[in-house]
């Protein structure tokens, strides 16, 4: 039985390896998505365009939620929410699908010789996509009601980078799981749900007692928004001592995340 290195640098070599082929893939995956459809790809401009709107009314109109006490605008309340949701949307997007990665390509499994390890890759890389779509709205609505953007968004590359370590990492883990526990992608949904509201998306993490806020930081989607929301809308450089340990907190669960995936999967077609 063939053996699977689950050395960290096997990451890197991996994907690069096979860099066309996930390319390829979540090419046709985006494409796939909206092939029939009147619209096309101009889904993944409305789609989130109308949650931020849905979103912007119940929470700023019917809750009266405000990001600053002093100022009362529903542009500033919309654009510093749609930074944290894009953010939020590529981690939901990623997760929700990693317990069926496996489960839904039996085929890779069986009879094809196929480097499972990318499948997370290329769900990454679909989800990318559609961040950059709603990056693309957030730039253009920012140009047009305030003017050029701020200067520290040459940060967001930076911001996102470990984000998407962490997101591998736990991809990775989920995609294994999925196929011996097929009760994680039944709870799953709780769980993103769950992290949706305990992340500060749509209210200032200032809104809670201050002897709270910590636990916020409990939750990993926390800090990525908060740096999101500081080097696009408000203008601040990143915390680069939170940024660091972040990167090494995600590189450390990408690592764990893979070794996991390479030492289960043997196991793959037995249960499939």
């Amino acid at each position: 039985m063939r053996n699977y290195s689950a050395a960290p640098q096997e990451i890197v070599a991996s994907l690069w390896r096979n860099r066309e082929l996930i390319k390829a893939s979540a090419k046709r995956e985006v494409l796939g998505r909206y092939r029939g459809s009147a619209l096309g790809l101009l889904w993944s401009f409305f789609n989130p365009l109308f949650m931020l709107i849905v979103y912007t009314f119940v929470f700023s109109v019917v809750f009266k939620a405000r990001w600053n006490v002093q100022s009362d605008s529903k542009t500033e309340f919309a654009l510093v929410l749609f930074a944290g949701l894009m953010m939020f949307n590529l981690f939901s997007e990623c997760i929700s699908r990693a317990p069926g990665l496996i489960l839904s390509n039996p085929n890779y499994v069986k009879k094809v010789v196929f480097p499972l390890e990318i499948l997370p890759a290329i769900a990454l890389l679909s989800a990318s996509f559609h961040l950059l779509i709603s990056l693309g709205v957030w730039l253009l609505a920012y140009a047009v009601f305030f003017g050029l953007p701020h200067i520290t968004a040459l940060f967001l590359p930076l911001v996102i980078l470990p984000f998407l370590l962490f997101i591998m990492g736990l991809s990775w883990i989920l995609a294994s799981l999925g196929v011996f526990l097929r009760d994680v992608s039944q709870f799953i949904g709780t769980i993103i749900t769950v992290l949706m509201f305990m992340a500060p998306i749509f209210y200032p993490i200032t809104a809670l007692p201050e002897e709270f806020r910590h636990w916020l930081y409990l939750n990993p989607i926390t800090p990525l928004v908060e740096q999101t929301r500081d080097v696009l809308y408000w203008g601040h450089p990143p915390d680069f001592y939170m940024l660091a340990i972040y990167t090494l907190l995600a590189a450390g669960i990408a690592w764990l995340g893979f070794a996991w995936f390479q030492k289960t999967r043997k196991g793959f077609a037995d249960v499939l």
